[in-house]
């Protein structure tokens, strides 16, 4: 059956899940956070100690100051609070230099899954804590001649929020634009961080472990993780589930 059929057949199943929030980084988008985050951390300790196990502990999800100071705090830096500001700065200009250098792509499957979810007629937000997801996805085109961003009824990436994830606040922001209540909503996320802080709003969590953390994911409590978005069932969509394709 085709994803237009399946839309049609949404009406029988009015129940269940009825719209999806996004992470960008590492759910949607190949971003170079991660990277700007290393490479800005010469002067301040050795790079080579910022890996990818850290900058998922200490970093994703975060917004860029906490982010920071986390990172600093992990890394035995001294003075780290006031040192968090500076380190901050660098970050961002160095992220800012590797955007506008093209290092930006997105992932393929989730620019599929993306499209499957939109032609349901369910409608999308993304929600990340970066100020420079928008950026990004405007970056990005789809066959259409869209841009990513444009794919979602709501962003509420880069808002100045009292607190991160684990905390459900963006995501809860997320779902009242999309005027959808929070226990209809699944969100998607590569992060811990992010699949707590989506059950914490309620939330199903749909886990990404692009990073083979699929037992992380899950000890987070994410109701379904798969390693692409391709293993996702559309079918089960249209009934309201999260649910792996079969094999």
């Amino acid at each position: 059956m085709t994803v237009h059929g399946l839309a049609r057949l949404r009406s029988h199943h009015p129940e269940g899940l009825t719209a999806g929030i996004f992470d960008v980084d590492g759910v949607l988008l190949a971003s170079p956070h991660e990277r700007a985050w290393r490479e800005a951390l010469k002067g301040f300790a050795d790079p080579g100690r910022f890996t990818t196990a850290m900058y998922e502990a200490h970093v994703a999800g975060k917004p860029r100051l906490s982010g920071a100071r986390a990172a600093l705090e992990a890394l035995g830096v001294a003075d780290a609070e006031r040192q968090a500001v500076i380190y901050a700065e660098h970050k961002q200009k160095r992220l800012m230099e590797l955007i506008h250098s093209g290092s930006v792509s997105a992932f393929p499957d989730a620019l599929r899954f993306v499209q499957a979810v939109g032609a349901l007629g369910w409608p999308m937000a993304v929600a990340s804590s970066s100020k420079n997801a928008s950026q990004m996805m405007r970056q990005i085109h789809l066959d259409s001649g869209r841009s990513l961003l444009e794919v979602f009824a709501a962003n509420v990436c880069g808002r100045d929020l009292p607190q991160g994830k684990p905390n459900p606040e963006i995501f809860l922001l997320a779902a009242a634009e999309l005027r959808v209540a929070p226990a209809h909503c699944f969100v998607v996320e590569d992060a811990r961080a992010g699949v707590e802080a989506a059950r914490a709003g309620g939330m199903a969590a749909l886990g990404v472990a692009r990073l083979k953390d699929a037992s992380e994911l899950r000890a987070a409590g994410a109701d379904l993780v798969v390693t692409s978005l391709d293993e996702v069932a559309i079918e089960a969509l249209v009934d309201g589930r999260l649910s792996r394709r079969p094999t």
